[in-house]
């Protein structure tokens, strides 16, 4: 990190990395779950998002618990280094998802419903990059989870 001037680029990416892992749990969960069991595609979307919060706050989670902190404050730690990422990433991610014809219909075993899947969260993954440099150089979001652990 370098305060007011910016986080480098690999911080960022590496600060995505994370928050794609947790998002992508949550969100290939949701929709294999939301498929299966024949949700409507709203309550699949709303499903995944839900998902994805939970699988990223958890990783973060996991990682500042280990640094001594009591589960509500590594709960508040998660909601301060996560949220912005995660909730662009669910945005791009989902948004790209429903504007691809078929995807949301295509089943599990599907090429469609998997290449779909993919290319959302890449896509998801370079617009939330730039959010995260901007936020890290500033001191906010992933920037907050270094002063409990390192990667």
């Amino acid at each position: 990190m370098n305060g007011q001037h910016g986080a480098s680029w690999a911080t960022a990416i590496q600060a995505t990395l994370h928050c794609l892992t947790g998002c992508a749990i949550g969100e290939v969960l949701g929709m294999v779950l939301g498929t299966a069991f024949g949700l409507h595609n709203a309550a699949t979307v709303v499903l995944s998002i839900v998902l994805a919060f939970v699988f990223g706050y958890g990783l973060t989670m996991r990682g500042v618990l280990k640094s001594g902190l009591s589960p509500a404050a590594a709960f508040k730690v998660a909601l301060a280094a996560d949220t912005v990422s995660i909730a662009v990433m669910e945005l791009i991610d989902n948004t790209v998802v429903v504007a691809i014809p078929g995807a949301m219909d295509a089943g599990l075993t599907s090429l469609l419903f998997w290449l779909a899947l993919a290319v959302s969260l890449a896509i998801a993954f370079v617009v939330t990059v730039p959010v995260n440099k901007w936020m890290i150089g500033r001191g906010l979001g992933h920037a907050k989870v270094h002063a409990h652990h390192q990667h």
